[in-house]
């Protein structure tokens, strides 16, 4: 088992801090807590949320801040959740990358098979789940709940490893499997986020800039040099490249990226993701967050392990921006979004497992039973980070969307409901 323990601990401490003060300051002050998540930083024509969208969500606030007549607003809220998150994506979508295409990718070949079939149930048995019993509650309010079905599809891979953990221990062959589900699961999260929740009005001409600059950047800064250096083991010219340039034209790239998914109408945090597979890379993958990558010289995991300080301050802020909801916002959306994580991802997850490992005979790894797999699902019900995101840009802020957050933030709940799932079903705790 790799050790990612103190990686992805470092990366939840941060993030839990940053939402537990949201908790208690929008519940002591709302007012001032909402000023600060909207704080405008920016009236212009380029980059931020429409100007008009702001005022009705700022209310009579929006007088207390003069300015011009612009088109857009940079806002807190937009910094962090449309900007610096796009460096926690790519994070994200180079271990996706990694584990999809390099040698001994973790989710390549038979391997990845049943846990690729039980992510699929972690997916659609939420969907169901939330659809179901929104659709019961009558046609007014399916209709104004039902843009949040994406919310309990989401899996926290930090949070759910380290319940992992406590449940399993270290040594079991279902952590391993419940870290290949959360990292296809967020595979599958980007793919939903770009298709389904689009921030605007769509453009996909702009996608040519994010595109042309990941052809650019690839060509000239990674292909060129290797293509010029070939028959050189001293490899002259790429090293130049890395040791001078370093990850610079990449960020360059990657601004022109983001700006053009910004402009196309998909949501901008994912506009670093074209840029992630054109950086230079090791031949194999070591795993998922594995800690031999620190080791590596490769461009890819050396700008990984660079963003990762920068990061744990961003889960911050996004927790500290995202969480703070009120107690009295729980109603109906909070039911859904909780009944889709803890009904839900279990049964999809052990119906599915079921079904790839038994029936088309894909098997489970060795050490686990089939019992385990509703356990990975219970584990796996733990949303809070992508849930709370999927929240922010499936409903517009309001009493629907805080509503949203706090079945978010209350599927921690599904750490207990896990710990008991395994002493229910005789988990065989092994130790690393």
């Amino acid at each position: 088992m790799y050790r990612v323990w103190n990686f992805l601990t470092n990366y939840s401490l941060l993030l839990v801090f940053g939402a537990f003060i949201a908790l208690v300051w929008a519940n002591t002050d709302a007012h001032s807590y909402h000023l600060f998540v909207e704080y405008p930083l920016w009236f212009n024509d380029l980059i931020g949320f429409d100007l008009h969208h702001w005022e009705e969500a700022m209310g009579e606030d929006a007088e207390l801040f003069g300015h011009a007549e612009t088109a857009k607003v940079l806002t807190a809220h937009y910094l962090v959740n449309d900007i610096l998150m796009a460096f926690f994506f790519a994070i994200a979508g180079k271990e996706v990358w990694e584990a999809v295409i390099l040698k001994n990718g973790s989710l390549r070949g038979k391997k990845a098979a049943t846990p690729l079939f039980a992510t699929a149930g972690g997916m659609i048995g939420p969907i169901a789940i939330y659809l179901g019993i929104a659709w019961l509650l009558g046609p007014a309010k399916f209709t104004a709940f039902a843009n949040g079905w994406a919310i309990p599809t989401a899996t926290d891979i930090a949070f759910s490893y380290l319940v992992g953990r406590i449940v399993f221990g270290a040594g079991h062959p279902a952590v391993r499997f419940l870290l290949l589900l959360a990292i296809a699961d967020d595979a599958a999260g980007l793919i939903i986020l770009a298709i389904f929740y689009p921030e605007g009005d769509l453009a996909p001409v702009w996608l040519l800039l994010s595109l042309a600059s990941a052809i650019g950047v690839f060509v000239l800064f990674n292909w060129l040099p290797r293509k010029l250096d070939r028959g050189d083991q001293l490899r002259p010219t790429s090293t130049w490249m890395r040791k001078k340039l370093s990850w610079w034209p990449y960020l360059v790239a990657g601004a022109l990226s983001w700006f053009g998914f910004a402009q196309s109408g998909l949501h901008p945090a994912l506009g670093l993701l074209p840029i992630v597979p054109t950086l230079p890379h090791a031949d194999r993958a070591f795993g998922i967050f594995a800690e031999a990558e620190q080791y590596l010289t490769d461009l890819l995991n050396h700008t990984e392990h660079l963003l990762k300080h920068p990061v744990e301050v961003v889960l911050f802020l996004f927790g500290l921006m995202n969480a703070g909801v009120e107690f009295s916002a729980i109603s109906e959306p909070t039911w859904l979004v909780l009944a889709g994580l803890i009904i839900g991802k279990p049964l999809g997850v052990l119906a599915f497992g079921w079904f790839g490992a038994s029936v088309m005979n894909l098997g489970l790894p060795q050490g686990m039973k089939m019992s385990d797999l509703f356990v990975i699902g219970c584990v796996a019900a733990i949303g809070f980070t992508v849930s709370l995101f999927v929240a922010s840009v499936a409903f517009d802020p309001g009493p629907v969307q805080d509503a949203a957050k706090m079945g978010a933030l209350l599927s921690f709940g599904a750490a207990i409901l896990s710990i008991v799932a395994g002493k229910l079903t005789k988990v065989e705790k092994q130790p690393s």
